[in-house]
């Protein structure tokens, strides 16, 4: 059971002292109590703690900020800013010039690597809603999930329609899915009302590989392509996170993340020197574009170049 430690104006500060923390029921309702009252919740632990991947989430976004305590100072545990109390929340140190130095210690186990896919698409009216997630992570892990909710740990057995008449009964919802096979292997699928009985999705499902089991990128495109085939998407990110195997998060510099490929719907052309890969089925062409192997940093330039080449290029045929 968590307790709100500190509440001013500004935020709700909540103190943590364990392993590992998750996103639990608990925190789940205080980021929900947070928006409605237009604080931001902070979530305070020492420098040992390591956060989940559902939580690591949250945090990378605008709905938690992670705060670590380290000797007598207090520092961001994802990027490695110093912070310091004012009295109403942990704002930066105005003169800091440098990464706390508990951000830049060892971490305490071997850096593996992370695949991370993020996908988009569009489900029609009477859709099952899971289908799409449940068949990424088969074709990622062997096996179909082992569970789903919206908080950890997740509550229900997999069951995808189950999981479609819960999102269908809500104008928003974040859902985490579990995988079951023998790497560690999750996902975080956001639905939302498109209109006309539309259900927009953007999901997440990752997979941790440890140093001596390198992830098997080279059948990256044809993994697309059966998810394509069952599954029509709308676009495909694909990058590598260097990080634990287990999937959580140390408040350790671990490394920076490195894009893999991109695809998007319907049969599209590249900027020069950057091809494009016909994957999927005909009645529903995808696109694939390799843009680096997740290590080297010219991968995000072919990124970008991409992006722009995309949104100034017509509509896809």
């Amino acid at each position: 059971m968590s307790t709100v430690d500190v509440l001013t104006d500004r935020s709700m500060v909540v103190l943590q002292d364990r392993p590992l923390v998750p996103l639990t029921s608990w925190l789940l309702q205080a980021i929900a109590d947070c928006a409605d009252s237009g604080r931001g919740l902070q979530l305070v632990t020492p420098l040992e703690s390591r956060l989940s991947l559902p939580l690591r989430s949250a945090a990378a976004g605008s709905d938690v900020q992670w705060v670590v305590r380290h000797g007598d100072g207090y520092y961001e545990g994802l990027t490695g800013r110093p912070l310091q109390w004012d009295g109403g929340t942990f704002v930066p140190v105005p003169d800091a010039r440098d990464y706390a130095p508990g951000f830049v210690t060892r971490p305490t186990a071997p850096i593996g690597a992370q695949l991370s896919i993020t996908y988009q698409r569009r489900h029609t009216a009477g859709t099952d809603l899971g289908g799409t997630v449940e068949r990424l992570l088969t074709l990622l892990t062997g096996k179909v999930p082992s569970g789903w909710g919206p908080a950890e740990p997740r509550a229900h057995r997999w069951q995808p329609d189950r999981l479609t008449e819960y999102a269908r009964g809500r104008n928003a919802a974040r859902l985490l899915v579990a995988g079951d096979g023998p790497r560690p292997a999750q996902a975080i699928c956001e639905f939302s009302a498109a209109g006309g009985g539309e259900i927009a999705e953007v999901g997440t499902a990752t997979v941790g590989y440890a140093p001596e089991d390198p992830p098997p990128l080279r059948h990256l495109p044809s993994l697309v392509g059966a998810l394509a085939a069952d599954k029509p998407i709308l676009s495909l990110f694909a990058q590598l996170v260097p990080g634990r195997s287990d999937l959580t998060t140390e408040a350790r510099w671990t490394g920076s993340p490195g894009p893999l490929a991109m695809a998007v719907s319907g049969t599209v052309t590249g900027p020069a020197g950057l091809p494009g890969q016909q994957v999927g089925p005909a009645r529903a062409p995808l696109t694939f574009f390799p843009l680096g192997d997740g290590r080297s940093p010219d991968g995000w330039q072919r990124h970008r170049a991409l992006v722009q080449h995309l949104r100034s290029a017509p509509a896809p045929a």
